[in-house]
């Protein structure tokens, strides 16, 4: 009886190991580039460079925009409602959404997020194919690259 309650107590401590170990293994936490660029058309509101800053946590990222349009007037904080959509390689889009965006002034270049989404290790999302919504006092503006972002996809680990 005293061998099994050892062995017993082995495994359960082998085991504790083995989860306190998964608890402080390191987690995929990088996204190349961080940062890109693309042309995008807004339509009758504008179109120019948009700058997108991507960070990741596991399966967690937010990505920000600073768009290409500007503010008609001033907005609030938190104020514009957004979705990011990006198209995946290999088919299918990866969708980022929130309501979060500094207070603007009129004028300034409209920036929206952190905006979040789920991915996966080995993701590579590309803003051409995709689009961003966004929604001030019930009107909708939406975005498209003209081309390829720079320097190039996110691939996500």
């Amino acid at each position: 009886m005293r061998g099994k309650r050892t062995g017993t107590g082995a495994a359960l401590v082998v085991g504790a190991l083995a989860v306190s170990g998964l608890a402080f293994a390191p987690s995929a936490v990088a996204v190349t580039p961080d940062t890109a660029t693309i042309t995008a058309d807004c339509g009758s509101f504008g179109s120019g460079q948009a700058t997108l800053t991507a960070t990741q946590d596991g399966t967690a990222a937010t990505i920000t925009v600073t768009s290409a349009i500007t503010a008609p007037i001033a907005l609030s904080e938190d104020s514009i409602t957004s979705t990011l959509t990006l198209a995946k390689a290999g088919g299918g889009t990866a969708t980022f959404s929130g309501t979060e965006n500094p207070a603007l002034a009129a004028g300034d270049p409209v920036t929206v997020g952190p905006l979040s989404g789920t991915v996966a290790s080995g993701d590579s999302l590309e803003a051409y194919g995709g689009s961003l919504q966004i929604v001030v006092f019930g009107i909708t503006v939406t975005c498209t690259a003209t081309g390829p972002q720079s320097p190039g996809p996110f691939v996500f680990d």
